[in-house]
């Protein structure tokens, strides 16, 4: 560190830029000015605890160094650590162990170079996995991420089934054996993947987002054996829980370990408790299937037949009718209420016109004995005044009182065989009697 600070102040006082921005091929920084506000600015980086697993470990000395790898991807980073921070540790560390570590960054101001101190370091335990994996269980449930409404349901017969699932792994051959088994024309979009350790995640999210945009794909099973609660931590990856809620495509989870479930098994649509089960969760037994169809078939050739029969006796009860048995009868019936009713008419329209020549006869007779023939050949007679200025055999009024006919009145008088003239000689008038 003395040499790092005599350097620093071996800086000549000269015009140089405030910043780097300011520098320029004629006016540049010397060397040491960089490597002195680097460290400055990595001097005022606090601090940070990061998570990773030890692939690296090796003691020289008063120090350790080793490597760091992130547990989800490819990127390691070198570190140095007194050995003294490794001895306060109750067990010692091992390559793959799982840690959290506080690091800080340091720059060397005479070499230029950057390196990472570990200032503390702590195993993650499985207790401290458990609780962890929890917290976020119950964080992403308090979203809604595991509530059944959003679960969508798996079709019944899928055309084709995408598999997520390690490379040529006992998980992928029951599967395949399985489903392949219920149903012989099932249909594979297998994804070979790892299934544990730091690339997991990544290549179980591409594979994911791949089989999710195929526009054949029906059903995801995302399938795994057994395996030790580290192996099984890709599984409870916030960023797989989180795509496989947004997936369009129903997804299955089948993790083959009860114990210690991974968090997928709650987002998923379907849980499997193994692969093995998972295939006969998603497409359906063709024996099964075939013993249904034959018992739809019976039962609706049993249906078919009863209402057959039904109908069968409907129609030989109408057969047995007398309308169907002698249809003859009905016609004879109408013919004979035909005649009857001729019969009755004509007899009707006999009497009524019998009824109407009486009733012509009467009115003949009434007519008769009210014509003036008829008073005429009681011998009574019709006198008319005669008008002398016509012609002969014209007459005037009928003389209804001697007061018409004064002496001398020429008359015409009717009788029942004719007429002949008369001349009045005066009347008087009728005295009572």
């Amino acid at each position: 560190m003395s040499e790092d600070v005599a350097a620093a102040t071996t800086v000549p006082a000269t015009t140089v830029p405030a910043t780097a921005a300011e520098t320029s091929p004629d006016n540049p920084w010397p060397l040491q000015l960089l490597s002195q506000k680097l460290r400055m600015h990595i001097d005022r980086a606090p601090s940070a605890w990061v998570e990773g697993q030890v692939i690296e470990l090796n003691r020289r000395g008063n120090n350790a160094y080793l490597t760091l790898r992130d547990i989800d991807a490819e990127i390691s980073l070198p570190a140095s650590v007194w050995t003294k921070v490794l001895d306060r540790q109750e067990s010692p560390l091992e390559r793959g162990s799982r840690v959290v570590a506080l690091l800080k960054a340091e720059f060397w101001l005479k070499t230029g170079r950057l390196s990472m101190s570990v200032k503390d370091i702590r195993p993650v335990g499985l207790g401290d996995l458990l609780a962890r994996i929890e917290r976020l269980r119950h964080a992403l449930a308090a979203e809604g991420l595991f509530s059944d409404a959003r679960k969508k349901r798996l079709p019944l017969l899928p055309h084709r089934i995408g598999l997520i699932t390690g490379r040529d792994s006992d998980a992928k051959k029951d599967v395949l054996r399985n489903a392949a088994l219920r149903w012989p024309a099932v249909e594979f979009e297998i994804r070979e993947v790892a299934v544990q350790g730091n690339t997991a995640v990544a290549q179980l999210l591409g594979a994911l987002r791949e089989l999710d945009a195929h526009p054949e794909v029906d059903v995801i099973v995302i399938a795994r054996g057994g395996g030790a609660l580290e192996d099984l931590l890709p599984f409870s990856n916030e960023e797989l829980i989180r795509a496989v809620a947004d997936a369009v495509t129903p997804v299955v989870s089948a993790i083959g370990h009860e114990a210690d479930r991974p968090i997928l098994d709650d987002v998923a649509d379907l849980r499997a408790s193994t692969p093995t089960d998972a295939a006969k969760r998603i497409v359906p037994d063709v024996v099964e299937e075939l013993a249904r169809v034959r018992q739809a078939r019976d039962q609706l050739r049993r249906g078919v037949t009863r209402l057959v029969d039904r109908e069968t006796d409907r129609l030989a009860s109408l057969r047995s009718r007398p309308v169907l048995a002698a249809p003859e009868v009905m016609v004879t019936g109408r013919h004979d209420d035909v005649e009857r009713l001729k019969i009755r008419a004509h007899s009707a329209l006999t009497m009524a016109v019998a009824r109407a020549a009486d009733q012509l006869d009467h009115l003949k007779a009434q007519v008769r004995a009210l014509s003036p023939q008829q008073t005429l050949d009681r011998g009574y007679a019709v006198v008319q005044l005669t008008d002398g200025g016509s012609a002969p055999g014209t007459h005037r009024d009928v003389v209804r009182h001697p007061s018409q006919a004064p002496s001398g009145t020429s008359l015409s008088i009717r009788v029942a065989g004719g007429r002949f003239a008369a001349q009045s000689t005066g009347g008087q008038e009728p005295t009572d009697g």
